[in-house]
């Protein structure tokens, strides 16, 4: 698993109808991308060290004004 800064973390539950968590990815603390990441959560605002499991999953984003 690799992000970047911006990216968003989504978290799905392991039980059926279960809840969706996701946050975006403010802090990547290693050059590779590899976890773990600091992620503001979209439901409660809050920020938290993630080690992410085998769950969860990295959304990548496009910055539309990059140069092709």
């Amino acid at each position: 698993m690799f992000a970047s800064v911006g990216d968003r973390l989504v978290v799905r539950s392991n039980h059926v109808d279960g809840p969706v968590r996701d946050g975006e990815i403010i802090e990547v603390r290693h050059e590779d991308g590899s976890p773990p990441y600091v992620v503001r959560w979209s439901d409660t605002g809050h920020e938290a060290l993630v080690f992410p499991g085998p769950d969860a999953e990295v959304q990548h984003f496009v910055d539309p004004q990059a140069a092709p």
